[in-house]
């Protein structure tokens, strides 16, 4: 199952089954949040980085788990998957559960990828600046994205789609996490016309410790910018507590009673995916069960005896 994994707790989606199309850390961004870690390969050339039949073999395997949503995301940017708009249509013909699409919305200028995502039920992009000299430090793209191109791109692919449009804006503190920051990114946001803003920051470890998260507090009042207010993401919602979920954190915390491990190092152990073991780190740091230091730029997680 090394193309889709879970399903895994959401805190916008419920049950997601995961569907990994590209490589780990394949993307267009090298962003300073991404809780991956830096990206290997930052790139505008689209692939079919796995094979087409490959996956929609897993994803039909997988169907017996039930889940909410069949959501196209993983270690890397799905839209750089040449194949996107098959694999959607693919997916459908076998099920009715909805398809999302997870992402940062840096190739939506094209119009063979906005004519790919067409297809899905729901479609997530992100915006993280308001302007290019924030965009090329927060999401350091690939030479070849400007940032007024992506906006233009998520305008269009408004325009377009039918379906459920959702942007995500994630701030940082001390960088997008002000006033006139925000400002800008809800004057943007007036133009794309999703219809939800959804604020998010760090609760995870990001590929930079300058990456900060903006306190909840600060959070609430930055929403109220939007028009309508964005709505506010960042809590763990009670999806990652269910019971049928537990035994991926215990294992994890068997792992970590042993010794320190990365994200990667648990991955590797437990034969799951690096997305998988993220969402139950975060419930895990969440409830106090275990703590995370950081060495050589790398961050470890322990539980605590």
């Amino acid at each position: 199952m090394s193309h889709v994994f879970g399903p895994v707790p959401s805190r916008r989606l419920g049950r997601s089954l995961g569907v990994d199309v590209v490589p780990f850390k394949i993307c267009t961004y090298d962003c300073l949040y991404c809780q991956l870690g830096r990206t290997t390969c930052r790139t505008v050339e689209r692939a079919e980085w796995v094979p087409l039949d490959e996956v929609v073999a897993e994803v039909e395997t997988k169907l017996s788990t039930a889940p909410d949503v069949i959501t196209l995301s993983g270690s890397g940017e799905p839209t750089l998957y040449s194949r996107t708009g098959e694999l959607i249509e693919r997916i459908k013909r076998l099920t009715g559960v909805p398809v999302a699409v997870l992402t940062n919305g840096s190739l939506l200028w094209r119009a063979d990828v906005r004519g790919e995502l067409l297809a899905a039920d729901l479609v997530i992009p992100s915006l993280d600046a308001g302007d290019e000299a924030m965009f090329e430090t927060v999401n350091r793209p690939h030479a070849d994205i400007a940032f007024d191109a992506m906006l233009e791109g998520l305008v269009a692919f408004g325009g377009e789609f039918g379906g459920k449009y959702w942007l995500e804006v994630f701030l940082l503190s001390g960088l997008t996490g002000t006033e006139a920051e925000v400002s800008k990114l809800a004057s943007c946001a007036a133009r794309i016309g999703p219809d939800r803003v959804q604020l998010n920051t760090v609760t995870r470890p990001p590929a930079e410790e300058t990456a900060a998260a903006v306190p909840a507090e600060r959070m609430a009042a930055l929403a109220r910018l939007f028009d309508p207010p964005a709505e506010v993401i960042v809590d763990v919602p009670r999806v990652h507590q269910q019971a049928e979920f537990a035994a991926g954190r215990e294992d994890i915390l068997s792992m970590l009673r042993r010794r320190p491990c990365s994200v990667e190092d648990i991955a590797n152990g437990l034969g799951m995916h690096p997305n998988e073991v993220v969402k139950y780190i975060e419930t895990l740091r969440s409830s106090g069960r275990i703590v995370e230091s950081r060495v050589g730029g790398k961050t470890y997680y322990r539980a605590p005896t």
